[in-house]
């Protein structure tokens, strides 16, 4: 599937790299640059660290196994 855009998108980069012959040091080079000349931050040097994902912390313990039984019993519903 073409997708014109994209295809614009790689042809802008291709181009841009090739000027460089496609040397990623004087690309970035390049892009910091155009960064100082415009004002706007493109490049961040530092990826942000992801926050873990709450939703899938532990959550404790579906059970409960009272010491005086030995079966076992569902815990109560935790309130909203």
């Amino acid at each position: 599937m073409n997708d014109p855009i994209v295809d614009e998108i790689r042809r802008v980069r291709d181009a841009h790299a090739a000027r460089f012959n496609y040397d990623l040091d004087a690309i970035f080079q390049d892009i910091k640059e155009r960064e100082k000349k415009s004002g706007l931050k493109f490049v961040q040097g530092v990826a942000r660290q992801p926050a873990p994902n709450q939703a899938l912390q532990p959550t404790g313990a579906a059970i409960s196994v009272s010491q005086d039984s030995k079966s076992l019993e569902a815990a109560p519903a935790a309130e909203l």
